[in-house]
């Protein structure tokens, strides 16, 4: 394992609006970043347009931070402010191999049951087909990642929020949610543990639409949880992690309990510092191992 030198800092703005129906709304949003000894969080500043009171906790298992709040009647602006910085570990993919199911740590191994949107149990045949034979570890992680790429088309509007796993490798086509949840599926098939992350899609190709929040995939092999993009929309390096969980379904930017209309899509932007003589460094594509997360030694 090898440490980048220099830090990946970037500039964090989130701005959500809602009109919120009688007699109001609780919503809890999960939007702050994740703090971990690889990502930290600074100068944070969070403006509601509505005198309402904000509280933000964090899941002690998952370091996922939530805000929760309750929404009156009217329009409710929610403007998120936060500097990141990501200070990578980086490793050879051939140094990081298998964990045996009876060497993973506790925490990993709620991820390689089958979820909701990730049948795994579905996919066994087709993983063992396509991957059973290869060496273990990373690189047939990797080789899952290139495979779901080379499968699944991204396109928009081709799915919705209850497509799965298997949906998606049916229907060959779906954004970058999907290909999470179908190589999520399949590194599970191969007792590969897998969690859906939320974060920025940094480096996405602006053909693709305006900034927005980005679902990719971090595998548990070798020494920890790594990151990988099975969609190839982003650059890793820029990801600023905020969410992780077993689908979809437990890392939602925003669950509402009321009737609530967006006023318009959200509004992300995640621009990275280009400062070397500061010792920051611009997110690149790199071959090797990369990781933030506080399970890496």
């Amino acid at each position: 394992m090898t440490e980048d030198p220099a830090t990946v800092r970037v500039q964090l703005e989130v701005d959500l609006a809602y009109a919120v129906e009688p007699p109001g709304a609780d919503f809890i949003f999960n939007i702050h970043p994740a703090r971990t000894p690889r990502q930290a969080v600074s100068d944070e500043r969070l403006i509601l347009n509505q005198p309402i009171e904000a509280s933000v906790e964090t899941d002690p298992h998952t370091g996922n931070r939530y805000m929760r709040l309750r929404g009156m009647p009217g329009e409710l602006r929610v403007s998120y402010r936060a500097t990141v910085d990501l200070h990578h570990h980086r490793a050879e993919p051939a140094q990081l191999a298998q964990v045996p199911i009876h060497m993973l740590p506790l925490g990993a191994l709620g991820y390689i049951y089958p979820s909701r949107y990730c049948e795994s149990d579905r996919l066994l045949r087709l993983a063992m087909k396509q991957f059973g034979q290869m060496p273990q570890g990373y690189v047939r992680v990797q080789a899952i990642r290139d495979w779901v790429q080379g499968q699944i088309a991204y396109i928009s509007n081709t799915s919705d929020a209850t497509t799965s796993a298997v949906q998606t490798l049916v229907g060959q086509a779906g954004v970058c949610r999907d290909f999470a949840h179908l190589m999520i599926a399949l590194c599970r098939a191969v007792n590969v543990p897998a969690r859906f992350t939320t974060g920025t899609d940094y480096g996405a190709n602006p053909a693709l639409g305006p900034s927005d929040f980005h679902a990719y995939v971090e595998a548990y092999v070798g020494d920890g949880w790594y990151i990988f993009d099975p969609s190839g929309t982003g650059i890793p390096m820029g990801f600023v992690r905020i969410g992780t969980g077993r689908d979809a379904a437990d890392v939602a930017f925003a669950t509402i309990f009321g009737t609530v209309t967006p006023l318009l899509r959200p509004i992300i932007r995640a621009v990275a510092v280009d400062d070397p003589a500061a010792g920051f460094a611009m997110p690149r594509q790199t071959a090797l191992g990369v990781s933030t997360d506080s399970g890496c030694a």
